[in-house]
């Protein structure tokens, strides 16, 4: 069975990097008929942060991306921390030693930081001159009697013979041991393991077949596959995906703002819009003509066509077209104008039944009840209406107030926006049009849900000459002391018979 995991480390919230990746793995997973896991890589003890995890669960039952296995959900790949893992990792690095394609190193880092220092100045490359390799048996026995602090290294002159590494987004891949330390840290001196080892032993206990990781992850794949090579283990299939930028076009981190998945919750953002809007970035859909079973990756993506970067798909939608070999290579910006256009879209799906729309007015009623703390109009029925209304102009749920807060208050004509209008308008001309019209709508005898106000107007607008600017300029003031919005009698009718009179009136 096809089975993935999502690694994140408890180091802060959960950003729209760590989201897309998640989405990815699930992808991948419901796809090809399997599960994935959730492993928390807790090994570096200085950068935890008290509450991550519970903020990562927290963000991904938001998104609707729900893992099989994992904190909370009990299965036979626990436990699901890595630092209740240590014997694993300290049985494995034994192994290795054991086996010659490892070694203790007993350097202080001061030695250390001296002999890079001094091979730097030769014009070497390497990163440590492998002084603690050589140390005989004995030595090692006595030292480690002697309580000395001493790290477990990787013993790279020493790697087994291995095919060459290929990755399910850049296909065959050049050796990049050059690019590697010189003999990598498996075990640090605390005796916790390093990223290097705790992942490979994980997925291979864990039996993951498929690892989707972000690409900054590339250059360490010949050590991990050196390490499966040495433990004599099967390797898991690897994905690398293209990371996500900001805006600048510098690397999307946790330590700048507007990238955290929970400030996208707190702003009322939809998660199926958050979904649509991060997997769209840099992957296609399969063409017609597909290609050949043996073709290479890179023929394969030929065959793909990258789609609009604002088509509008659920989960499922997603599920059903993605591909893996149709990601392409590009970094990718997120631009927040697309997010809007997205989640107007998923606003305007998901509100187009009766369920969906009651569900959304309960979800914005708490934010639009304490903008307007005092009005009694705040109610899930007059957002329902609201929601209506605003259809095609709303970007974000929250943004209610701000393009309609005359559904819940009376208008402000303090503003400076209402001050232009005001100052544009004839009084003559307002007078008479405000009374007329109200006039007109007081002596109407049907009910106000059966009235056409609409009707009503063009026809005072007709009966006094104006052009339609010049009639319905002053109703917008009135009713709403806002320029744009919506239609005027749909406005009305949301707004009622005794609002609307009085403040005609």
């Amino acid at each position: 069975m096809v089975l993935l995991r999502f690694a994140p480390s408890p180091t802060g919230p959960l950003h729209l990097g760590g989201l897309r990746m998640a989405l990815y793995n699930h992808l991948f997973a419901k796809k090809h008929g399997g599960k994935w896991l959730m492993r928390i890589e807790d090994t570096d003890r200085s950068r935890l942060v008290p509450g991550s995890v519970e903020g990562i669960r927290k963000a991904l039952e938001w998104a609707g991306l729900d893992y099989d296995y994992g904190p909370g959900k009990a299965g036979p790949h626990g436990p699901y921390f890595q630092s209740e893992r240590l014997d694993l990792y300290r049985t494995y690095a034994g192994k290795l030693m054991e086996s010659g394609h490892a070694y203790r190193c007993f350097c202080t880092p001061d030695e250390l930081a001296e002999t890079k220092g001094r091979l730097a100045r030769k014009g070497s490359s390497a990163s440590y001159d492998r002084k603690c390799l050589h140390l005989t048996e004995e030595e090692v026995a006595r030292k480690v009697r002697a309580g000395e602090k001493h790290i477990v290294r990787f013993n790279s002159s020493e790697v087994p013979t291995r095919p060459q590494a290929t990755d399910l987004i850049f296909g065959r891949l050049k050796d990049a041991h050059a690019s590697l330390a010189t003999d990598p840290v498996l075990l640090k001196t605390d005796l916790f393991p390093t990223y290097h080892l705790a992942s490979v032993v994980d997925d291979h206990e864990m039996g993951i077949t498929h690892v989707l990781r972000g690409e900054e992850w590339l250059p360490s794949l010949p050590l991990h596959l050196d390490l499966y090579a040495s433990l004599k283990i099967p390797s898991p299939t690897f994905g690398h995906m293209p990371i996500l930028l900001n805006p600048d076009g510098s690397k999307m981190s946790k330590r700048y703002g507007d990238v955290r998945v929970e400030d996208f919750m707190k702003r009322g953002w939809e998660p199926a819009a958050v979904l649509n809007w991060a997997v769209l970035s840099g992957w296609g859909t399969a063409a017609p003509n597909e290609a050949p079973p043996d073709a290479t990756a890179e023929q394969t993506r030929s065959q793909h066509f990258v789609p609009e970067s604002t088509r509008i798909m659920t989960l499922d939608e997603m599920i059903d077209q993605f591909d893996i070999s149709a990601i392409t290579h590009r970094n990718t910006i997120l631009e927040a104008s697309k997010l809007e256009y997205i989640n107007k879209n998923h606003i305007i799906r998901r509100t187009s039944t009766p369920e969906g729309l009651q569900a959304a007015a309960e979800q914005a009623h708490s934010e639009i009840k304490a903008f307007f703390p005092l009005s009694p109009h705040t109610t899930v029925d007059m957002i329902e209406e609201a929601i209506e209304l605003l259809e095609g102009r709303l970007t974000n749920l929250y943004d209610i107030p701000k393009h309609a807060p005359y559904l819940f208050d009376e208008p402000d004509y303090t503003t400076d926006e209402a001050k232009s209008m005001s100052e544009k308008l004839s009084t003559d001309t307002f007078d008479i049009v405000v009374e007329s019209v109200r006039t007109k709508l007081e002596i109407a005898s049907e009910k106000w849900d059966d009235l056409d106000i609409l009707n009503i107007l063009l026809q005072e607008r007709d009966t006094l000459g104006l052009s339609t600017k010049a009639f319905m300029k002053p109703l917008r003031y009135a009713i709403t002391g806002m320029k744009d919005g919506p239609g005027l009698a749909d406005i009305m009718k949301v707004l009622g018979r005794e609002r609307t009179l009085a403040r005609l009136k």
